[in-house]
């Protein structure tokens, strides 16, 4: 008999509990596995030795786990130091663990892979597995990954909901923040809040192009005339021709930026500069934790990627992390895949050129194509009679 351990890191997700009823239910499937281990409270958990016991839970919290957003076990931004992964390993050792599975992001990646090197080193027979996840989609390799699907669905609703009230009472400019520090993809997917009946988002600005204010006024100016209101969604993460952030960090320590108020700055900007009136607003982390805008195929490719992470530790796989691969075909598919971990270790995938428009300011037909499917069912519908005169 073996134990498992499941390990979350980093920010939750509206699905990250999808993936671990996925793993929890699959792992029960097999009377090889004694215990499965939950670290309550992330990385430094393990080595804390916080574990419970997920076969001791009752059904049905479990199956409350898919539909509940945030982490149900914790999760942590811990920084580990080299000693650290060998005394990951030692606790691994101890409880008789040869099962392990990080469920999280970049860094949590980088985590499973040292890891699995720090058991590999001490000689232990343990598959280590990844399991993605990630609001910001910047993990290298795989098409996408659990926790974007839904973190575009709340974007998109929540700006095609602005839009409305925009194109209501067309007096203002209304700047909406999106998360996402290098990598653009949330800002990006407001774009399938349009309708084509001439709703917003009117402005999309990306960390992958260097933001210039000077095209961000005339571009903003030339709207207010053209419509009176306008909605803009940019990105935390902008930068000037300097590199530097548009809005200096209030604080930053390795991997953490706190950012300055993007959407703020901007609306000070058309206010101060163009004289019209604006306004921001900036939806943070109810973006991430939204179960009311949960997209049903990122649930389910949640739940897939912990059943797929089990099967392949169950198989014998280690220092892999369970991706997903796009198939052709006009119906929307894909296909889990497990990638060399050292393929995703904290490198970043951010906003190919083929997605983004030649100005800078909006995103190609392209990526609404790529991105519609994985938010789920159609947006809501909505109807106005501005344009019936």
């Amino acid at each position: 008999m073996k134990n498992m351990l499941i390990v979350h890191g980093g920010a939750p997700t509206a699905v990250i509990n999808a993936s671990l009823y996925g793993a929890v239910t699959e792992a029960k499937k097999h009377p090889e596995v004694d215990h499965i281990y939950a670290a309550i409270g992330g990385s430094g958990a393990v080595i804390r030795e916080q574990f419970l016991d997920m076969k001791t839970v009752d059904e049905g919290r479990l199956e409350l786990l898919p539909f509940t957003p945030a982490s149900a076990i914790g999760t942590s931004r811990d920084h580990l130091e080299p000693e650290d992964y060998e005394a990951i390993a030692r606790v691994i050792e101890k409880y008789d663990i040869q099962y392990v599975f990080f469920n999280g992001g970049n860094g949590s990646m980088d985590a499973c892979g040292k890891v699995y090197a720090a058991c590999k080193a001490l000689g232990l027979d343990v598959r280590v597995v990844g399991i993605p996840k990630t609001i910001d989609n910047d993990i290298a390799v795989t098409d996408h990954a659990p926790g974007f699907g839904s973190a575009a669905r709340y974007i998109a609703a929540t700006v095609s909901e602005v839009s409305q009230d925009v194109r209501a009472l067309p007096i203002h400019v209304c700047i909406v923040e999106a998360m996402g520090r290098n990598a653009g993809w949330i800002t990006a997917a407001s774009a399938l809040a349009r309708s084509g009946d001439g709703d917003g988002p009117d402005l999309i600005y990306l960390p992958e192009r260097t933001f210039v204010e000077e095209e961000f006024l005339a571009d903003v100016k030339a709207l207010v005339e053209k419509k009176g209101g306008v909605v803009v969604v940019a990105s935390e993460g902008l930068t000037g021709p300097d590199g530097k952030p548009i809005v200096e960090p209030i604080f930053q320590v390795g991997r953490a930026t706190y950012y300055g108020d993007v959407g703020a700055h901007l609306a000070n900007l058309v206010i101060k500069k163009l004289g019209i009136k604006a306004r921001s607003e900036k939806p943070g982390i109810c973006g991430r934790a939204s179960i009311a805008f949960q997209s049903s195929v990122d649930r389910e490719e949640a739940v897939l990627a912990g059943r797929e992470a089990v099967k392949a530790a169950l198989e014998g796989q280690t220092g892999v992390m369970i991706g997903f691969e796009r198939l052709p075909g006009a119906e929307y598919a894909v296909r889990p895949i497990r990638i060399p971990i050292e393929q995703v270790m904290l490198t970043e995938r951010t906003m190919p050129d083929e997605y983004i428009n030649e100005r800078g300011n909006d995103v190609t037909d392209a990526f609404v194509e790529w991105c519609r499917p994985l938010i789920g069912e159609p947006l809501r519908p909505f109807v106005t009679f501005k344009n019936d005169l």
